[in-house]
């Protein structure tokens, strides 16, 4: 729904006064440009709630399906104590024979949450280890990117323009300054391919948590971006939710750009993507920037000694199968229909037997969940191999 994001409470209020006065549901949503259902939803809720109902409501699911029992983990947890070298598929049938009048969870859950607290012991093998300074300082010219979409606003022609910027964090220079249509994954792909093409690859990004950088409903907030920066080589990194001053120098370079490039906006995308031209060559190349001791970003940026390259295709030397993942994220093995996740598309993982009946889904040098021979879906791994490296930061 494009409200503004800054005061999406008043655009409410504002849209239910025009309605009380008498005017055509009609007429009013396509000045705030909703559909009528979109008009219709808010304005019942307000006549049913009130003010409250105007509030921002949760989108969190109310229960988690496949979260086991509190009783059954204890249970599981209980007997492999009891039984240290049982493996999931003997626990499975221990439960069925404890309990028959439940449903035993599958041997893949069951394999998931011995590992979660550290119950099962992984085959020693070797590990790709990154090199380099330590990504989230940034000492050096391309040690970290920062990327963010500056908050939407309206052109002259009442279309929404979403600019989606990229910073050096060690130099401050904006790499790119782009006016899309929307917030969706091929157009920011594209936008990142340009700049890899003409900058080089950094050693890794640093975003917020929203789309298309994160999936808040895939496997470990991943998204088809950031699967493709991991096939790079790129290391992820994602602020705190509710810590824009973890990316405190790029917010900074939006409330210029928001000053000096967006107001008033331009009629049209082109018009508007001009602009964003010229205010990146005067902030690289005319504008001393204080944090530089009164240098240009353009004199302290280099670009990176990375080169941008299709990234070979991963090699699992001690997975039994190499599969590639189905367009609706499955993983087919014969018959098999195995439910992965779509952010993974087309990449091509390893799959190894981890224990009886219990198979090991591995990305990269990162291992991402187990499957068994019950149930059609990957369970996660216990800890998330792919968490942010987020650190205490000063504001800036």
């Amino acid at each position: 729904m494009p409200w503004k994001e800054c005061s999406r409470m008043d655009e409410k209020l504002r849209f239910v006064a025009r309605l009380l006065e008498g005017e055509k549901m009609a007429v009013v949503c396509r000045e705030f440009g909703i559909s009528r259902k979109t008009g219709y939803k808010i304005f019942n809720r307000y006549k049913e709630e009130g003010l409250r109902g105007l509030e921002e409501r949760a989108r969190n699911p109310y229960r988690h399906p496949n979260k086991l029992p509190f009783q059954v983990e204890s249970a599981i947890l209980r007997i492999k104590k009891q039984y240290p070298d049982w493996g999931a598929p003997k626990i499975r049938d221990k439960l069925k024979k404890l309990y028959s009048s439940i449903r035993p969870p599958a041997a893949s859950t069951i394999h998931a949450l011995l590992d979660r607290h550290g119950l099962v012991k992984r085959r020693k093998r070797r590990r790709h280890k990154a090199r380099g300074t330590p990504l989230s300082k940034g000492l050096e010219p391309n040690a970290l990117w920062c990327a963010d979409f500056k908050g939407e606003f309206r052109l002259g022609n009442r279309k929404y323009c979403y600019p989606l910027t990229i910073t050096d964090y060690r130099s401050r220079y904006l790499l790119s300054c782009e006016a899309l249509e929307s917030t969706k994954t091929p157009g920011a792909t594209a936008v990142f391919e340009r700049t890899f093409k003409e900058f080089g690859i950094p050693e890794a990004i640093r975003t917020d948590n929203g789309t298309p950088f994160a999936s808040p409903h895939a496997l470990f907030g991943l998204s088809r971006l950031s699967v493709w920066w991991l096939r790079l080589g790129i290391a992820i990194e994602r602020i705190k939710p509710g810590h824009p001053q973890q990316n405190g120098r790029h917010e900074r370079m939006h409330l210029t750009l928001k000053k000096e490039a967006t107001k008033p906006p331009s009629f049209n995308f082109l018009q508007q993507q001009d602009r964003f031209d010229e205010f990146q060559g005067v902030y690289n190349d005319e504008r001393p920037h204080q944090g530089l001791n009164g240098l240009y970003p353009g004199e302290v940026y280099t670009p990176s000694p990375r080169p941008y390259q299709e990234p070979d295709l991963p090699e699992y030397p001690l997975h039994e199968r190499v599969i590639r993942v189905t367009q609706c994220g499955r993983i087919c093995i014969g018959r098999r229909k195995i439910n992965l996740s779509t952010v993974f598309a087309g990449q091509f993982v390893g799959v190894r037997e981890e224990a009886d009946d219990v198979w090991l889904v591995s990305f990269m040098e990162y291992d991402i969940g187990f499957f068994d021979r019950q149930d059609d879906r990957v369970e996660p791994v216990g800890q998330n191999p792919f968490a942010p490296k987020v650190l205490p930061m000063s504001s800036e």
